[in-house]
């Protein structure tokens, strides 16, 4: 066995443990798991003895998955004064990280009807400053052009319609997506283009008692549209809120942001720019949930389906330039046998 790609989840864990033994001026206890997300990614938590001072460590397989954006990103958000980890050090050889620890209170636990403006007031407020972000390090970042746009959105039939409800287009049908996605694409790359997290939301926001929130799972970040972190963040997939609610907010965020106000962008115009946002995101995310299923075995992502369509549904319901999409999901979707087990 190569000791840089061990075969197993296990050997990769003993192989972490040694280097966390190795590294000077830390005593770890015995690594536990943090979390994992929906990449090969895992992380651990382990406790310096000699402080008490907690620790998050990075498993990233090498033959899976590259640091390097992890590592380049992190050091752009805390430049912008965002409070995202620390990396104290590395092994990029192994694939291993030592991270500063932002806890373990994912917004999705205090998310309510009482606490969530004041979180998500702090939540924009780390976006602006996110977008704002201008260092010269953001040129490395990839483009959310046209091509990728259109690649995540071919998710959903691949993914989403083919595999998990076993339905096949016809050729009328597939005219009606790609005519769908090239609205969508328009819409997208008319914003304003910024620092895009791409998954700014609930699980990914840490409540923390200093500079609240923490940021974390920045890796996959990009050039792209104004609105599509504000989609994550108040369409999120894994908790919804009312109308009214989604519309003060984007208010506030327009308070806030230095682009929008020097762009003189609007709020009629921002919410057609989000609603529509939202749908490209999340064609994409249920061909994403379903692939999590079938190829990674992550069933409890199936769970998220119905609400991540429903979002879908309602802007259809918005906008008359989505009427044959909503035809196309009243055809192939809603009517179909597993809908009820989306």
């Amino acid at each position: 066995m190569n000791p840089s790609h061990p075969d197993s989840d296990q050997d990769r864990k003993t192989l972490l443990q040694e280097w966390l033994v190795s590294l000077p001026g830390y005593q770890f206890s015995a690594i536990t798991p943090a979390s994992a997300d929906a990449s090969f990614r895992r992380y651990f938590r382990s406790t310096d003895e000699n402080t008490g001072q907690t620790y998050v460590v990075m498993d990233a397989p090498p033959d899976k998955e590259d640091c390097g954006p992890f590592m380049h990103i992190s050091k752009i958000l805390r430049n912008a004064n965002i409070n995202a980890p620390d990396i104290l050090a590395q092994n990029t050889e192994q694939g291993f990280l030592l991270l500063t620890d932002l806890g373990d209170q994912p917004y999705l636990n205090h998310l309510n009807e009482r606490h969530a403006s004041t979180l998500y007031i702090d939540a924009l407020s780390s976006l602006v400053r996110m977008q704002n972000i201008k260092d010269k390090s953001m040129a490395n970042l990839p483009h959310y052009d046209a091509l990728r746009l259109r690649n995540e959105m071919e998710l959903f039939e691949n993914w989403y319609l083919n595999k998990h409800l076993n339905t096949q287009l016809d050729d009328q049908q597939k005219s009606v997506l790609e005519n769908t996605f090239n609205l969508l694409i328009k819409n997208a790359l008319e914003q304003p283009q910024v620092f895009v997290h791409r998954d700014f939301h609930s699980r990914n926001l840490m409540l923390t008692q200093i500079d609240n929130p923490g940021v974390i799972d920045f890796q996959d970040a990009v050039i792209g549209p104004l609105t599509y972190d504000l989609v994550s963040l108040f369409k999120d997939c894994y908790i919804e809120w009312p109308r009214e609610w989604v519309v003060h907010w984007l208010e506030e965020f327009l308070l806030k942001s230095e682009v929008a106000y020097k762009q003189e962008i609007r709020l009629p115009k921002l919410i057609k720019w989000f609603d529509l946002m939202g749908v490209q995101r999340h064609l994409k995310v249920l061909g994403i949930f379903a692939r999590l299923n079938y190829r990674d075995g992550k069933a409890q992502y199936l769970n998220d389906l119905p609400l991540t369509l429903k979002y879908v549904i309602d802007a259809c319901r918005r906008y008359e330039e989505l009427t044959p999409l909503q035809q196309l999901l009243e055809q192939t979707v809603l009517h179909h046998s597993k809908v009820e087990n989306v």
